[in-house]
């Protein structure tokens, strides 16, 4: 079922059709194959506190979030065959298009809401 992912503090929504990802397949292949992430889409982890870009072919944007749903960092426009940190405050991650962050003006501390699409 794809959800609509909200910033809460800006009033802003992030991706009207987000799937998720939450078993061990899922997680490992995320965006994998994909040729990019079109305006609206987005692909949310858990459990995850760092992401890799390998064998993808796109950047994209990444919010990693603490069990609250609270952004702890934003990645913009990973770069394919990167690595990013470790967060470890972090629980989740949010997937979405190169520039989605900047064009909402999310940022750390940002609380973000996920409803059924």
């Amino acid at each position: 079922m794809p959800l609509r992912v909200n910033n809460v503090t800006r009033g802003r929504t992030l991706a009207l059709r987000a799937a998720r990802a939450e078993s061990f397949w899922p997680r490992l292949v995320g965006l994998m194959g994909r040729a990019g992430l079109e305006p609206g889409e987005g692909l949310h982890i858990l459990p995850c506190n760092g992401i890799h870009s390998f064998f993808m072919r796109f950047p994209f944007d990444a919010l990693f979030l603490d069990r609250d749903l609270k952004v702890v960092h934003c990645l913009e426009a990973m770069p394919p065959w990167r690595a990013s940190s470790i967060y470890r405050d972090a629980h989740s991650v949010v997937e979405l298009p190169a520039g989605t962050v900047a064009a909402t003006g999310t940022r750390p501390g940002d609380l973000l809401a996920f409803d059924a699409g």
